[in-house]
């Protein structure tokens, strides 16, 4: 019988050690929320300018001749986790990505943010041409989005002067179902918001003007919003990772608490039926006296 509380009192805390670690992920992620969460609110500020000098440039030129466009290259950028703790995440995005892939035309070329990301594309049959780390920190958020662009540029460089498409694949917050996948489409430009911002009356007094030559300003302006969108999908996903992790540590919280009731219980009764049997030991011992006597 002792033998059997020694060995409850170990899971007990065995239990309480898990408990105690599980308790510290879940403050971490929601300690490591917050600065993506900010980050991509202020990042949307940016984006906003950069729209802003977009219906400047266009108010400023007139409106853009919209032709069919000759598409390239495609460029599909995956943001994944390398993190762990957070269920299938991983494996759920590729699973997405792979059924918007069912129905495009041609393969595109496939940037993965994580190399368990990598690794969940593969399982599904897409080799990625590149994997990069996934940001520790939100500095790093900035210069993977920058990285990004850079590898945006070569590859446009390096395939000719035909349009490049580019999307981006990642989890969004979704209210109160927590998340979705996403796969968002940013070059070519969104034809409704070029429509919109050409025919967005401009407010201001002061007329917009530049210096620059407008082939090179418009470039710089697209480089823009790529930037933008690509930081905020970056924040975004980095967003929803720790909101995943922090589910799965509630749900490891209260089985964890449920067992540990289940092993006070089982070791109250133990005890309970180990004092009753020393009891009633003395008892007979006791009885066993008076008869002799």
């Amino acid at each position: 019988m002792a033998q059997t509380l020694e060995v409850l009192s170990r899971r007990t805390d065995s239990m309480k050690g898990i408990r105690s670690i599980v308790h510290t992920m879940k403050t971490l992620s929601v300690i490591n929320a917050a600065p993506y969460e900010h980050a991509a609110r202020a990042i949307d500020a940016y984006h906003e300018t950069v729209l802003e000098g977009l219906h400047a440039f266009l108010h400023q030129i007139g409106p853009l001749a919209v032709a069919p466009q000759r598409i390239g290259t495609r460029v599909l950028i995956v943001f994944g986790s390398d993190h762990g703790l957070c269920g299938n995440y991983n494996e759920a995005l590729a699973a997405h990505v792979i059924g918007q892939l069912a129905g495009a035309h041609g393969e595109p070329i496939v940037l993965c943010i994580g190399a368990q990301m990598a690794d969940a594309l593969r399982d599904q049959g897409v080799d990625p041409a590149a994997t990069f780390f996934p940001p520790a920190s939100v500095d790093g958020v900035g210069r993977l989005a920058n990285l990004l662009t850079q590898h945006l540029d070569q590859i446009r460089h390096d395939n000719g002067p035909d349009d490049m498409a580019v999307s981006l694949a990642y989890f969004a917050r979704d209210g109160k179902n927590g998340q979705r996948p996403e796969v968002a489409a940013l070059l070519p430009l969104d034809e409704d918001l070029v429509h919109k911002l050409q025919n967005k009356p401009w407010v201001s007094r002061s007329l917009p003007t530049f210096s620059m030559p407008p082939p090179d300003l418009f470039q710089s302006l697209i480089r823009g919003y790529l930037f933008a969108s690509l930081f905020r999908a970056a924040a975004e996903a980095l967003v929803t990772e720790n909101a995943a992790r922090l589910a799965l540590m509630q749900q490891a919280e209260q089985s964890v608490d449920e067992r540990l009731e289940e092993l006070t219980s089982e070791t109250r009764q133990v005890r309970q039926s180990e004092i009753t049997t020393e009891l009633l030991d003395v008892i007979i011992g006791f009885e066993a006296l008076k008869k002799r006597r």
